[in-house]
């Protein structure tokens, strides 16, 4: 099949957080605070194991109080910052300021990195004339991330879960995206790492395609079958 259109999700599907350690090493040196290395990967590892790296791992689990507000932390960047802030606290650091200014580094595009395929694709679907929205949970404008590594040109629409108060796997997020790209949802492919909640477009009638959320490293070639599934021709 042919599909006019190609919605993506960002995190672990485009681009990938940087590693714990790397994040809090980097507020760290910003911040002026020394810290020896094996104190910050102890740190890092506890601050993985809450879940407060965005785009990191989920949390073990979550504390009672925070379970509303993570449940539904990408309807808004006020609750996705208090959500993610919230869990960081979980774990005793050397200064109070320091848990939103983790918050703040992962906004940053020195934090993400593309994986190694996402521009030959993306590259490939737009030669082929293939409408491309990303749709993401988010809390927060991911345009800058994209400009800064090059891809925003590829980029028809962005559908954001905080820009629009739902997430997915709420279907009208990606019925928006559908409508963004003027495209019947039977004619379009969504791709994502997370099946539950990116597979929330098959309600509508989007095709899903699934790829692993791993490191950069470990996927160097995830994306290309999406040129083949779009019925892309693939770069010379």
């Amino acid at each position: 099949m042919t599909y006019k259109g190609v919605l993506f999700d960002f995190s672990g599907t485009l681009f990938r957080i940087e590693s714990a350690s790397s994040w809090l090493r980097a507020v760290l040196d910003e911040a002026g605070v020394a810290v020896s290395p094996i104190e910050v990967r102890r740190y890092a590892m506890r601050l993985a194991v809450a879940g407060a790296l965005p785009g990191g791992s989920s949390p073990q689990e979550v504390p009672p109080d925070l379970a509303e507000l993570w449940a539904t932390r990408d309807k808004s960047a006020e609750r996705h910052r208090a959500a993610y802030t919230g869990v960081a606290r979980q774990v005793e650091l050397p200064r109070p300021d320091l848990y939103d200014a983790l918050y703040d580094r992962h906004m940053t595009p020195d934090a993400w990195r593309p994986y190694a395929d996402a521009a030959e694709v993306l590259s490939a679907l737009r030669r082929a004339g293939i409408g491309i929205a990303v749709v993401s949970n988010i809390g927060w404008d991911l345009r800058p991330v994209f400009r800064a590594h090059g891809l925003d040109a590829y980029v028809d629409a962005y559908v954001l879960s905080y820009e629009h108060g739902i997430q997915k796997p709420d279907p009208r997020l990606f019925r928006t995206a559908c409508e963004e790209l003027g495209q019947d949802p039977y004619d379009v492919l969504m791709v994502g790492d997370d099946r539950e909640a990116d597979g929330g477009a098959a309600e509508l009638g989007c095709s899903f395609h699934f790829v692993d959320h791993l490191p950069v490293e470990e996927r160097p070639a995830g994306l290309r079958p999406v040129i083949t599934l779009a019925g892309a021709d693939p770069l010379p």
